[in-house]
């Protein structure tokens, strides 16, 4: 099988079965990682930070990126079409029978079991991408000492933004602008 079409049946998939929008597709897009390698885990750590900054949703970014990584401008349409298009069809599919179903009992306990099932990948993907974040578990696994396991700079500029958007409520565009000074500094 080619690996576009693989890539394309991989993001149906994502589409068809990421309830709960963007973040939902964390757990899903892990999951290609790990399976296929077209990107690392801190390349996804990447895109969600990419995806998050820029207008639109974003698995629909996401799902962009990754098929522009792996075959340019005809991978990122491609991609993204496959990530929609379960959405589309469930969204027509559902909108000439909701009115029939939208007071049954059945329907509602379905959703009822399904947020919580939602709530619960997008945790777990979180705190993988936390501790991929603030964890380097690759220099870790090297040296074995306590401190390697830790990227500092991440933890500071993490406590940094937790404490000021909590204390201050500050405009998270400008955090997210901040910090992407922060890191062009550091960086230099």
């Amino acid at each position: 099988m080619s690996k576009l079409l693989l890539l394309v049946i991989e993001f149906f998939k994502t589409g068809l079965f990421a309830v709960g929008g963007g973040l939902a597709t964390i757990p899903f897009l892990e999951e290609i990682s790990w399976k296929y390698h077209w990107y690392s885990i801190k390349d996804l750590t990447t895109m969600i930070a990419i995806s998050e900054s820029t207008p639109g949703p974003m698995g629909v970014n996401m799902a962009t990126y990754v098929g522009y990584s792996a075959f340019g401008i005809f991978g990122g349409i491609v991609t993204t079409l496959a990530l929609v298009a379960p959405g589309i069809i469930v969204i027509i599919s559902v909108a000439k029978v909701l009115d029939r179903f939208k007071q049954s009992k059945i329907v509602e306990w379905i959703f009822y079991s399904i947020r919580p099932a939602v709530v619960g990948f997008i945790l777990a993907a979180c705190i993988g991408i936390f501790t991929g974040s603030l964890l380097q578990i690759d220099i870790f696994s090297k040296s074995r000492n306590i401190t390697d396991l830790f990227n500092y700079v991440n933890i500071l500029i993490f406590v940094t933004v937790f404490a000021l958007y909590k204390r201050f409520k500050m405009n998270p565009v400008l955090v997210i602008a901040g910090c992407a000074v922060v890191g062009i500094v550091l960086r230099l």
